[in-house]
């Protein structure tokens, strides 16, 4: 049972990492109608909204793409800065949903920016206690312990909506501008959904690993 536990764990992140670079891979090679760069995207996309504050990077790695609020940067890796892509377009056009979304305030994002210290935090510490509560067999200490993993898992939650709606807004700008044509656009929400997976999946383990150690935690009290 717990053998089952522990691939499954192990397997879904893998299975969405898998899928992301797949469909990365995959569209990367597909070149859009307009030829836009992904810099050139992201920018075409800022100025429409008036975003001209907002300033576009080039960035080291693969699928590192982020924009960074503090900042008011939109930082794109070397393929999706340069490539002229269906994945470029759609990733540098997601990252800008991010700007946008600072831009309006968007709850959500602003819920997700204040849970960083918590989450943080509480992802880095939990363990200890948890730890210790299982091998001292303190319930208390586990308890502390799933609080804290607690804060974590509510971020990976909070995650979910932001990445979701980034991905429509970007999904809207990028028809609305014309940068991609209509028979384009499934190419494009596959990149996207794909994305998406990684978000999901985190999610899903965290509650997983959440649920697993509440039971112990009550199978713990019961023996009390």
């Amino acid at each position: 049972m717990f053998i089952a536990y522990f691939i499954l764990i192990l397997l879904v992140p893998l299975w969405a990492q898998m899928k992301v670079k797949s469909a990365y891979k995959k569209y990367s090679k597909v070149s859009t109608s307009s030829q836009m760069t992904g810099r050139e995207v992201a920018r075409r996309i800022l100025d429409s909204n008036g975003l001209y504050d907002v300033s576009i990077e080039e960035t080291r790695g693969v699928l590192s793409d982020h924009y960074d609020p503090r900042s008011k940067v939109v930082r794109l890796s070397s393929n999706n800065y340069h490539g002229h892509s269906v994945a470029a377009a759609a990733i540098a056009a997601h990252e800008v949903g991010h700007a946008i979304q600072d831009q309006q305030s968007y709850s959500f994002l602003k819920f997700r920016s204040a849970l960083v210290p918590v989450a943080s935090f509480g992802s880095n510490a939990s363990w200890i206690f948890i730890l210790l509560g299982m091998f001292t067999q303190l319930s208390g200490l586990l308890l502390l312990g799933i609080v804290l993993m607690a804060a974590g898992v509510l971020f990976q939650f909070v995650t979910l909506p932001v990445e979701f709606n980034a991905s429509n807004r970007a999904m809207d700008q990028v028809v609305s501008l014309g940068i991609i044509r209509n028979d384009e656009e499934r190419e494009t929400k596959k990149v996207l959904n794909a994305a998406a997976l990684t978000y999901v999946a985190a999610a899903a383990v965290a509650v997983l690993e959440l649920v697993r150690l509440i039971l112990i935690y009550t199978g713990m009290q019961r023996d009390d």
